[in-house]
């Protein structure tokens, strides 16, 4: 059965009053839908990029495999830094020029990646690294982009649409390795340099598709709709205001405190076992050291984009499906589910790290559990608040997400330093553990 709140917040939707503008909306909202989703599909390949090789690029011009986790670290800390600043760009401007702007920026860092490997610098790569941590916080608002309109009865389906769409880009990001490389030699290039031109032009085509088809900006129009005034276009706000409207937002609502705690746990999880996982299978695959001289070999290269290219899929592919069970069975039973699969996921990985196949069965499982946790947390977040604070509690939500999978990036090369990938697999499962039997006293509590 769905949530209790979604009968009490129905009469809350952002779809305001059921008018003649009703037919309007819905026409609207498969527009928006459409074109957020195209959006994805384009920039999604610099991400996917990105994670395949950039802890191999970081070790490589770092000089050592404590720099493996500095590039997932600094992208996920930058994503959670601008998802407070873009909502708030979208909450004052609308989500358009919000999007449009962090594509911009998140373009200049696919630029940055590509300077860096002509000139081997790790500055260079962190850098592009934090720029296109912006664009990851742009993939994120624009999953609640698209429930900006959406009926109260379709939050899930619609906002997982947005999220499938990244599959292509992202997965096709990792095997773009090969031909990046041949385009790089073409252009005079390092080989490295070359999917991260292939990103600039994906991430310039998806802001340009954005600015001129995103129209009428969904959130501006969901404001009309309703008649809501209290955020009127181009107002600006105290520094700090969005921070402590989101934060007193989801403090108040205890279905948004439990979405929010299941999606930020969930990440933490994923990027830490998932940003180790190229340095692992770099060092359990032989051609990953059969140069003799600390380069990734081309089998090895391949066989790590091919894992997390899975990976990916496993996050984003079976997205429709997990939006329809969250509408169907409720957002708090697939939230349950996402960790329970995390759990084994880890399991997986802990026991079977000697084996390429686990290792890859574990990638995937551990995408499952993170699409299912994101996508039911994310619908219960936009349902569980008021829509004239929904955007603040959402740019809270996913600088929390952020912050997580940056302290996750951060730490997990410290721990597989320490006790290996099968104890970085071991601890990341206690997480989860802990994180339902939470969720599982909470519900009691709830239901009392």
């Amino acid at each position: 059965m769905p949530e209790p709140e979604r009968g009490a917040q129905a009469s809350a939707a952002t779809t305001g009053r059921l008018t003649h503008d009703d037919a309007a909306r819905r026409r609207v909202q498969r527009r928006t839908v459409g074109v957020l989703a195209a959006a994805q599909l384009l920039s999604g390949l610099g991400n996917g990029a990105t994670l395949a090789i950039g802890s191999l690029l970081a070790v490589d011009f770092g000089g050592s495999a404590a720099w493996a986790g500095s590039v997932t670290t600094v992208l996920t800390l930058a994503a959670a830094l601008a998802a407070l600043p873009l909502s708030g760009f979208a909450a004052s401007r609308g989500r358009r020029k919000a999007l449009v702007t962090g594509l911009g920026i998140a373009a200049l860092g696919s630029g940055s990646v590509v300077l860096a490997t002509m000139a081997s610098s790790l500055i260079l790569l962190l850098a592009g690294a934090a720029l296109l941590g912006v664009g990851t916080a742009v993939n994120l608002q624009s999953r609640f982009a698209a429930v900006d309109l959406a009926d109260a009865a379709h939050r899930g389906r619609d906002l997982s649409l947005v999220v499938w769409s990244i599959t292509v880009g992202a997965v096709a990001g990792p095997n773009l390795i090969k031909p990046g490389a041949a385009l790089g030699a073409a252009l005079g290039l390092p080989e490295t340099a070359g999917p991260f031109v292939i990103s600039v032009t994906g991430m310039a085509v998806a802001a340009a598709l954005l600015w001129t088809r995103l129209r009428p900006d969904p959130l501006l129009e969901a404001r009309r709709i309703s008649g809501d005034a209290a955020e009127p276009a181009g107002s600006k706000r105290p520094r700090g205001a969005v921070l402590r409207a989101g934060i007193g937002t989801i403090r108040s609502s205890p279905g948004a405190g439990l979405a929010v705690s299941a999606v930020v746990s969930a990440h933490g999880i994923m990027v830490a076992v998932m940003s180790m996982t190229p340095l692992h299978l770099q060092q359990v695959t032989v051609g990953g050291v059969a140069d003799g001289g600390g380069h990734v070999g081309t089998d090895s290269f391949a066989l790590i984009g091919f894992v997390i290219s899975l990976h990916i899929a496993g996050m984003y592919a079976l997205s429709p499906l997990m939006g329809w069970l969250a509408d169907r069975v409720g957002r708090r039973t697939v939230l349950a589910a996402g960790h329970v699969t995390l759990l084994g996921a880890v399991a997986t990985a802990a026991l079977g790290a000697a084996s390429p196949a686990s290792v890859t069965v574990a990638l995937v499982l551990l995408g499952l559990g993170w699409s299912a946790a994101t996508i039911a947390g994310s619908a219960l977040l936009a349902e569980a608040v008021a829509p004239n604070h929904r955007v603040e509690a959402q740019g809270v939500g996913d600088t929390a997400m952020g912050l997580a999978g940056a302290l996750g990036g951060g730490l997990s090369g410290i721990v597989m330093a320490l006790i290996g990938f099968p104890g970085l697999a071991a601890v990341a499962g206690l997480i989860s553990v802990a994180v339902l039997a939470v969720a599982a006293v909470g519900r009691r509590a709830y239901r009392s």
